[in-house]
């Protein structure tokens, strides 16, 4: 069992290290939707507050740990909105930190409105190669006993929401940086790459508030420009366009349940997999307070040793204008 998990933690970590730091996975993606779109900032029409924790592939040594923070909200000028995101993420020897401030303007576009976001922030890598047992003591991705980096970024992304369905495109991180000093083009080396999302949703009432299907859609790719990369190498890497589908209900504007799947399919180099089949609840109080949990099912070959993943959630909804929303807002 102690060979199997220290494979488990290099393989996790070679997949943030050697190869691209990944954005953190999220269940609950519509939790902390401004982690991904700094369009979303103000969506809500009043102050969000909200952070999660998710512990990933239980049972495994070094696996995943992520919490994020998140706290937005529209201006005076109504058209504007502000935010803040703050994500820790922590995987075998590698933690990542990273804080944006995100801006949002809205647009009025038929019944709904197009928001338009910048963000601009800074993440902090670093690792401690010293916790590994090397099977080979002279590997050169290890060569740098504790990098410890600082990098500026920015993102932008596109959101367009009415009452009843919303729609965005974002990428968060548009820099790409290496994440080695001692980069060698004739060898893989580490690198941050940039991601772009895709989210899509709907609430359609089925008997009024009292209960309301709501289905979404969230799509992650790396490296859908990578042929246009300065370096021959990075032209052709990427990974498996990942997708995650969700279909929920909500009761009375307060229990809110769901089931997702998540998946990845990449049809070029047959590297299509199933993750995991997700099950979560989270329930609104009349105060404005929000609580919720989540957990994952793993169905790839992990299921045998990891006892599969689960999130935590808590946030809070300041709502100023009335005590109860007169048209409920379902994103």
């Amino acid at each position: 069992m102690r060979k199997i998990t220290l494979f488990f933690t290099l393989t996790i970590c070679l997949t943030y290290s050697a190869f691209g730091q990944q954005d953190p996975m999220f269940t609950k993606y519509m939790f902390n939707s401004l982690v991904y779109n700094p369009a979303y900032a103000g969506a809500k029409d009043h102050m969000a507050i909200g952070i999660l924790h998710r512990t990933q592939w239980w049972g495994i040594d070094g696996a995943p740990t992520t919490q994020s923070f998140t706290i937005h909200t529209p201006l005076k000028n109504e058209r504007v909105g502000v935010g803040l995101s703050a994500v820790n993420d922590v995987v075998g020897p590698t933690h990542t930190l990273q804080a944006n401030l995100s801006y949002a303007y809205r647009i009025p576009i038929g019944t709904g409105r197009l928001a338009v976001g910048l963000q601009g922030g800074v993440t902090n890598w670093r690792a401690d190669w010293s916790q590994l047992e090397l099977f080979q003591g002279d590997d050169e991705a290890f060569a740098e006993d504790m990098p410890n980096l600082w990098q500026p970024n920015f993102g932008a992304g596109l959101y367009y929401y009415t009452n009843n369905f919303y729609v965005g495109f974002a990428s968060p991180q548009l820099i790409e940086y290496d994440l080695r000093s001692n980069v060698d083009v004739a060898q893989r080396w580490s690198r941050r790459y940039r991601h772009y999302f895709f989210s899509l949703g709907a609430a359609i009432p089925l008997r009024g508030e009292m209960l309301v299907f709501k289905p979404s859609l969230l799509v992650k790719n790396v490296g859908m420009f990578s042929n246009l990369n300065k370096d021959e190498f990075f032209e052709s890497l990427g990974a498996p366009t990942e997708f995650d589908i969700d279909l929920s209900f909500m009761f009375y504007q307060a229990l809110w349940l769901g089931v997702s799947f998540r998946s990845a399919i990449e049809v070029i180099n047959d590297s299509s997999s199933f993750d995991s089949a997700d099950f979560w609840a989270a329930y609104y109080l009349t105060n404005g307070l929000r609580s919720g949990l989540a957990y994952d099912y793993t169905i790839s070959e992990l299921q045998d040793i990891a006892g599969g993943s689960f999130e935590v959630m808590l946030g809070y909804e300041f709502i100023y204008k009335t005590k109860r929303a007169v048209t409920p807002r379902y994103f």
